[in-house]
């Protein structure tokens, strides 16, 4: 069974960073993408980043120039490193990943999975 498990939010100033961690644990084969999405008040869930496997990398304009997404294949893990944090980034925020596992039986299959989501809140 795959699970993600995110950590790092919390409450912080207007100007302020943040570093969310997701790390993917089970009988993993491969990740392709990992990103990360949120979902403000009142709002629709929207992504945030992503970055697949080779490195490349694709942000939200919203977020371009602040926010950083990163990943380390070995442990399984990607990060983004948030920088100049504003009031409207309060959110829930979601890794996602697009990875292949051992499914019951031994057979591989690829699916889509999410982490439980951690708050980021930015207010004075």
């Amino acid at each position: 069974q795959v699970q993600l498990v995110e950590s790092g939010g919390g409450l912080v100033q207007p100007g302020g960073s943040l570093r969310l961690s997701c790390a993917a644990s089970g009988r993993i084969i491969s990740i392709n993408v990992m990103g990360w999405y949120r979902q403000g008040p009142g709002k629709q869930r929207e992504l945030v980043a992503h970055i697949t496997r080779g490195g490349n990398t694709n942000y939200a304009d919203s977020v371009k120039g602040r926010f950083t997404i990163s990943r380390d294949n070995a442990k399984n893990t990607v990060y983004l490193q948030m920088n100049n944090l504003k009031p409207e980034d309060t959110a829930v925020y979601y890794c996602n990943a697009d990875l292949s596992s051992f499914a019951l039986g031994g057979l591989p299959r690829r699916s889509d999975y999410w982490g439980q989501g951690t708050q980021v809140t930015v207010s004075s």
